[in-house]
């Protein structure tokens, strides 16, 4: 009888490499991802660019010297540091946090929150800001500018609240 097993596992998380592994490693991804994008953005685009892509979606080149949705942009340079500091002990928790067992779906979600923070973490030590350059915009309704790093924050924090709503506790003995 043939072998119908295929010649590489069939579920990426189990068997070839170890979870906490995998989770750092789509951490670095993520992070890369939005480094070269953001390089890219910032050596080839001048500041203020916007270039039209659909009647929806531009390409932009922005700094945000705030938080998420350019919070505290204007407060007057502390906000670097502070905003700095959030995301090393945010960081810090979630490399804490992957050295658990972990359900996968929560598991890939702390492993995207990592590598946007770390990212956008970066930015701030680097640049002072957060290169962004994702502009959406749609029935006279406009979302400030993000990058892929945003991207993976938001959708690995919605997967950790999403894995810990479908994750069943344990049944208490009787």
């Amino acid at each position: 009888m043939p072998n119908i097993n295929p010649p590489f596992p069939v579920d990426p998380l189990q068997n070839s490499i170890s979870p906490r592994l995998a989770g750092y490693w789509i951490a670095l991804l993520l992070l890369l991802t939005d480094q070269a994008s953001k390089y890219w953005v910032h050596e080839h685009t001048p500041y203020g660019w916007s270039q039209f892509v659909t009647g929806n979606f531009n390409l932009v080149h922005v700094w945000n010297y705030g938080a998420a949705f350019s919070f505290l942009a204007d407060a007057g340079g502390w906000q670097r540091f502070f905003f700095g500091g959030i995301a090393l002990v945010v960081s810090v928790w979630l490399v804490v946090m992957l050295r658990k067992p972990l359900p996968k779906l929560e598991l890939v979600g702390y492993a995207m929150v990592l590598g946007g923070a770390l990212s956008n973490g970066l930015d701030r030590a680097l640049r002072g800001y957060v290169v962004d350059f994702l502009d959406f915009h749609a029935w006279g309704w406009h979302w400030p500018a993000f990058n892929f790093a945003d991207m993976g924050i938001v959708c690995g924090a919605a997967l950790v609240v999403f894995a810990s709503w479908s994750h069943k506790p344990a049944e208490k003995p009787a």
